[in-house]
């Protein structure tokens, strides 16, 4: 089976939220930083969903792990 890469773009389109570079810039200045005592899907900002994604890709080490892994790191910086 081939593996599949992922853009930040496409992982805010499987969040539901705006996903062109200016949007995730956005998201990220808007929301950063965040505690480094704080699961990155315990942040307030996310709906229950969102949370449930981000968690079960980590947990489960799935194809969207690394991006989510980025995600966190630019949210900390």
């Amino acid at each position: 089976m081939e593996a599949e890469f992922h853009s930040m773009s496409a992982l805010f389109q499987q969040l539901g939220l705006p996903a062109t570079p200016s949007d995730i810039e956005a998201f990220i200045g808007r929301h950063r930083p965040l505690p480094k005592d704080l699961a990155l899907h315990q942040a307030h900002f996310w709906s229950p969903s969102q949370a449930t994604f981000l968690k079960q890709a980590l947990d489960d080490d799935a194809e969207w792990a690394e991006l989510v892994d980025e995600l966190d790191a630019q949210l900390r910086h």
